[in-house]
């Protein structure tokens, strides 16, 4: 299966932001692949104060990659938006995943919140507006077991461990907006030992580059194979890379070196 990773640089214009987005998905689908993954909050990195209103499944930010994804003729990862939530005070930070037919196939609501606080470099506090999700999810991308995550969750790595054995994963993806001072140091490391722990491909899209209000985001998107093995990975732009993924090699490593069948907990 081959797949894209779409890298972007989100503003707060959401219009031109999901122009980009389509503009990056018809260059993935012209290269081959069956299946397209956006970042984190691909229609909107702004200030708070000017974000789109929450909507929900059903809404705008659905029915515009429900769209391109039946047009296009590929599946297509809608990254992640703001989704009503449970009350007027927090939305969820949401994944949509679309068939070639234009069906939802699958959603997933972020569990991890980003509640950080580094002295001098960065104050953020994505539970205050933000309701954390309480399902893993695991959907059937063109046959293939695909897990779904955000961003922070990449930092846990046992709803990995639970995506991979009780989902039964083959690839993990992973929509981000990692930011720059703990991306240049930890993105790359952690994705290849979810790769390697779990045995399974990891796609991940990144945003790239500066957002208002003083916000970096390290981009670098990346496919990295179960051995740990980087397939491709995104310059430091806006744009697509692809890779193929060669399921027959996931099950030879998994024969080989049967890490999962040996563990004991």
């Amino acid at each position: 299966m081959r797949v894209a990773v779409c890298q972007v640089n989100s503003q707060a214009d959401r219009v031109r932001n999901l122009q980009v987005a389509r503009e990056l998905l018809e260059r993935a689908a012209s290269a081959g692949a069956e299946l397209a993954v956006l970042p984190e909050y691909v229609d909107y990195l702004g200030p708070g104060e000017n974000a789109p209103k929450p909507e929900g499944l059903d809404g705008e930010f659905a029915q515009f990659f429900a769209d391109a994804a039946r047009e296009l003729g590929i599946w297509v990862h809608a990254g992640s938006f703001h989704e009503s939530g449970p009350d007027e005070r927090c939305t969820y930070n949401t994944s949509l995943v679309f068939d070639p037919r234009g069906n939802l196939a699958a959603h997933y609501r972020k569990i991890h919140l980003y509640d950080v606080e580094i002295a001098g470099r960065v104050s953020y506090q994505e539970s205050r507006s933000v309701a954390p999700g309480d399902e893993t999810k695991v959907a059937d991308v063109a046959g293939v077991r695909t897990g779904l995550s955000i961003c922070y969750d990449l930092r846990f790595p046992e709803l990995y461990r639970r995506l991979a054995v009780e989902g039964e994963a083959r690839v993990l993806v992973v929509p981000a907006a990692f930011m720059m001072h703990t991306g240049r140091d930890h993105w790359e490391v952690l994705l290849r030992a979810r790769a390697i722990e779990n045995q399974c491909y990891v796609v991940a899209a990144g945003q790239i580059g500066d957002h208002d209000p003083g916000r970096t985001c390290f981009g670098r998107s990346m496919i990295v194979d179960p051995w740990g093995t980087v397939l491709a990975q995104a310059p430091d732009t806006v744009g697509i890379v692809t890779a193929d993924l060669d399921l027959d090699r996931l099950e030879h490593i998994r024969t080989e070196l049967p890490s999962l069948a040996n563990r004991w907990l």
